[in-house]
């Protein structure tokens, strides 16, 4: 039987580029749950923010199904995307980035945290979802004091149900800052993933011009960036599993 975790949390953020990197952010997120929805898997998203052109600040995922963490643990880091966005006028090449973070959710794992190491905050939904979301504060934004990490989760209309997955999100992020620092500061443990969203610091990179996505990790470049961003990273994947 599989022991690998069948549910991960997928973070994306936006990183150098402004509205640009946004936009990316959205081209990813987009790009993974067509993956999913290939393999069968659920996506459900927790919490989100958008910029004015419909890009991402930032958005958390919950993927859910066979094979979900083994596929994608290894897309944590900076991608670079190098292209002439839809809003630059004179057709200016701008390289943005974006980080992603996968944070696997072990069923089995019993994080005990400590009720007054919380600061728990609860607001009104926004976005779709229907008149109630926005009328009863149901968004449950929780803090953990020690270590300073943030959970926000807006999804579901109950705010017990938005607390529970705020609560296990925030347990499966603090059980892997453990396991991944082997000095214990917690605080460094997403930034190793996320790394400091500097255009340097990239795993994978974009490059629509020249319909070329590269790794370079593994130091292999794939072509029809098109239909990869559709959702199809198979070749990638199956490069990757050489590392």
């Amino acid at each position: 039987m599989n022991s690998s975790p069948q549910n991960i949390i997928l973070e994306i953020r936006a990183g150098v580029g402004g509205n640009e990197a946004a936009i990316f952010a959205g081209d990813l997120a987009n790009m993974y749950t067509k993956f999913a929805s290939r393999e069968g898997w659920t996506a459900s998203i927790l919490d989100e923010s958008r910029n004015d052109l419909g890009g991402y600040k930032e958005v958390v995922i919950e993927l859910s199904g066979e094979g979900v963490y083994d596929k994608l643990k290894q897309e944590s880091g900076v991608h670079r995307v190098q292209r002439v966005p839809a809003t630059e006028k004179s057709g200016r090449v701008h390289t943005s980035t974006a980080s992603v973070a996968v944070l696997p959710i072990r069923e089995t794992e019993k994080m005990i945290i400590k009720p007054q190491d919380l600061e728990i905050a609860f607001t009104r939904s926004g976005g779709a979802g229907g008149q109630n979301v926005n009328k009863v504060e149901t968004a449950v934004r929780i803090t953990h004091r020690p270590t300073g990490l943030v959970v926000k989760c807006t999804s579901e209309r109950s705010q017990q149900r938005n607390r529970e997955k705020a609560m296990m999100i925030l347990a499966s992020k603090i059980s892997e800052a453990q396991k991944s620092q082997a000095h214990g500061e917690m605080a460094d443990a997403r930034k190793q993933q996320i790394g400091t969203q500097d255009r340097s610091e990239k795993i994978r990179t974009y490059n629509f011009l020249q319909d070329r996505i590269t790794d370079h990790r593994v130091g292999k470049s794939f072509h029809d960036i098109e239909r990869i961003m559709e959702g199809g990273l198979d070749k990638i994947f199956k490069a990757m599993e050489a590392l």
